[in-house]
């Protein structure tokens, strides 16, 4: 598998990888809303501090995906820290290793950007992806919270 950071034709396969879950938070897909994500998408890929990846077999089929950004701040010395976020594995791959190549290189991506840190989040209903971050060496540091509009 080859990573590589996402273009403008990767668009619908990411989509269709978050939305092939079983979360009901994802629903924008199967209503046929997928140029919603276009302005969003479109954006990222001009952030300076802030990439999506796609997994890609030798054909250029995708089938994993994760944003990485780079958060500055003064805490812990003024170091940048590495966010994950929508981190997808096609569900048909999953139990492959494929996740934990794609984490591996996000973390050699903020190692590389001097990151102090890797952090993320994740749905408290989400099991087995908690299973899989202590796996890979993630603790549970923190208690999340967020104020949806």
């Amino acid at each position: 598998m080859k990573i590589r950071v996402a273009k403008s034709d990767d668009l619908d396969a990411i989509v269709a990888m978050m939305n092939g879950g079983a979360s009901s938070q994802r629903v924008e897909l199967e209503r046929g809303m997928l140029k919603n994500y276009a302005p969003a998408f479109n954006e990222i890929l001009r952030c300076p501090n802030t990439s999506i990846y796609v997994g890609e077999l030798e054909g250029g089929e995708l089938i994993a995906t994760f944003q990485l950004t780079f958060v500055k701040g003064l805490a812990f010395n003024g170091k940048p820290r590495g966010q994950i976020e929508s981190m997808h594995t096609r569900a048909d791959m999953r139990g492959k290793g494929i996740g934990q190549q794609m984490l591996a290189h996000a973390i050699e991506l903020a190692k590389e950007r001097g990151c102090c840190m890797m952090q993320l989040t994740s749905h408290k209903e989400r099991a087995g992806a908690h299973r899989f971050y202590a796996s890979n060496g993630f603790i549970a540091t923190h208690e999340g919270f967020k104020l949806i509009f």
